[in-house]
């Protein structure tokens, strides 16, 4: 069996005992971000699967853009990183 090379580790476990791995994470083209695609970059970044530098330039983020999907997550959870969900959930 051949395993591609890739920086930092293989899989990481999360909180929840699931195994998150780089296949998990959306692919490099990705378009359409829905919150689950988001959730799982962000799972992946606080896990350590990905590096944060990694990750803005993978999918080609802005650091302020990042920041805002952990503030998200943190606050409201992934339901937190639907857009129709933001002016909900956005600070006055």
């Amino acid at each position: 069996m051949y395993l591609k090379k890739v920086d930092g580790p293989r899989a990481v476990t999360l909180a929840n005992g699931a195994t998150m791995t780089h296949a998990d994470l959306p692919p490099a083209n990705t378009r359409r971000w829905v919150a689950s695609r988001k959730a799982a970059v962000v799972r992946g970044v606080v896990y350590g699967l990905i590096s944060k530098d990694d990750a803005l330039s993978r999918y080609r983020l802005s650091d302020d853009e990042f920041i805002e999907w952990v503030r998200a997550v943190s606050a409201h959870g992934e339901v937190g990183l639907k857009t129709t969900m933001l002016q909900k959930y956005r600070q006055p």
